[in-house]
């Protein structure tokens, strides 16, 4: 399996390939986004982590590298305010570290992400019609009432499976941390916002009233069957 990151520090670049390494990976290294996104598009990677110098280019990044990549994305950073955390959120990562990183706390998130990506073959899943979405786990990709394909992440997708084989069951919010990040944990609310911001972006008709997820507040999400 094959891992890229992509840090301005060139001490950061080789410690954090040392540490992915260890984890069983083969690992490219780059210092910039702009130069790692022409070997994206031809050899795709199983994991992103990106660790700028500062944030203030880190959202562009972040939407150039989902533009030619839905593998698991990693940032390292500081610190970001709130408002900031949600938009990186919003655009595309998946899990937010901040320095200093424990490189035993790192190697264990690698591993949680590679685990889930691999632990279940998609070629085993059946695909999924709920009112209208067409779920293919072979393509990861999700057809839309209107006929349109959205092309999504791996959390986007193990989030809408959950929610498509779950119709109308409010899932709780622990639950989805562990059946989509793949470990049990509290205090994450937020990182399952902004993943299911961003699955609404793709499949609802109108992002400001939802017509498939449901925000069941202090408890969870609910994939709407009107029928059910």
């Amino acid at each position: 399996m094959q891992a890229i990151v992509i840090a301005s520090s060139q001490e950061e670049r080789e410690f954090f390939s040392y540490v992915l390494r260890h984890t069983g990976l083969s690992v490219a290294r780059t210092a910039a986004v702009k130069l790692i996104l022409n070997s994206l598009h031809a050899h795709p990677v199983d994991l992103i982590l990106l660790a700028p110098g500062n944030s203030a280019t880190l959202l562009a990044d972040v939407q150039t590298l989902r533009a030619v990549s839905q593998a698991p994305l990693l940032v390292l950073v500081d610190s970001l305010a709130e408002d900031v955390y949600c938009q990186v959120l919003d655009v595309g990562v998946d899990l937010v570290l901040t320095r200093p990183l424990s490189p035993r706390i790192l190697s264990r998130y690698v591993k949680v992400f590679l685990h889930r990506a691999g632990s279940v073959p998609s070629s085993i899943l059946v695909p999924l019609e709920v009112e209208g979405l067409s779920l293919n786990p072979e393509t990861r990709t999700v057809m839309l009432k209107d006929g349109s394909r959205q092309h999504l992440t791996p959390l986007e997708f193990r989030l809408l499976y959950v929610l498509m084989t779950n119709p109308d069951q409010v899932i709780p919010t622990e639950v989805i941390i562990e059946r989509v990040w793949g470990y049990s944990a509290e205090g994450n609310r937020e990182l399952v916002r902004g993943l299911v911001r961003r699955l609404r972006r793709k499949i609802e008709p109108g992002v400001a009233e939802p017509r498939y997820i449901y925000t069941h507040p202090g408890i969870g999400y609910r994939l709407s069957v009107p029928d059910a």
